[in-house]
């Protein structure tokens, strides 16, 4: 799961299909990382974790983090919360099989729209709210899709 910086959108993208595959005794590894490094090692931004929590689900494990090639090449899927985010992370892949691998995360909901999942730094606690119920839905279908 990667955003731009990997405090809101990218922890809870990790954190809410983290919490499914458990509740459903499957085997996945999940992560999240940013584009940029500057949080790096931070906890996920306040609010994030508090609609985490309100939904059951704990995310004060993640610290922040930028992706590096590695994880281009380690994992099945990447998905990214935005376009531009996706530019990024597809600027970083150096064959046809790694740039396939680097999914926008609603399309999982809407094929080939690119919806953007909006970054709710500033859109206060409604916007975060808003994000995690984007997120719900799109996790729900990727554990349809990739882990059933």
């Amino acid at each position: 799961m990667v955003c731009l910086g990997n405090i809101c959108r990218s922890p809870l993208a990790h954190g809410i299909l983290q919490h499914k595959v458990d509740q459903r005794g499957l085997k996945a590894i999940i992560d999240s990382a940013g584009t940029n490094g500057l949080h790096d090692g931070e906890y996920p931004d306040s609010r994030s974790m508090e609609i985490a929590l309100i939904n059951g689900i704990d995310i004060s494990y993640q610290r922040s983090r930028q992706i590096k090639r590695r994880d281009i090449e380690y994992f099945d899927l990447i998905y990214v919360m935005d376009s531009s985010n996706y530019n990024n992370v597809l600027n970083m892949t150096e064959s046809e099989a790694e740039a396939q691998k680097v999914i926008m995360i609603m399309n999982e909901l809407e094929s080939g729209k690119n919806i953007n999942v909006p970054d709710p730094y500033y859109g206060g606690e409604e916007g975060f709210k808003n994000v995690f119920e984007m997120l719900d839905k799109a996790t729900d279908l990727i554990i349809e899709k990739h882990l059933s």
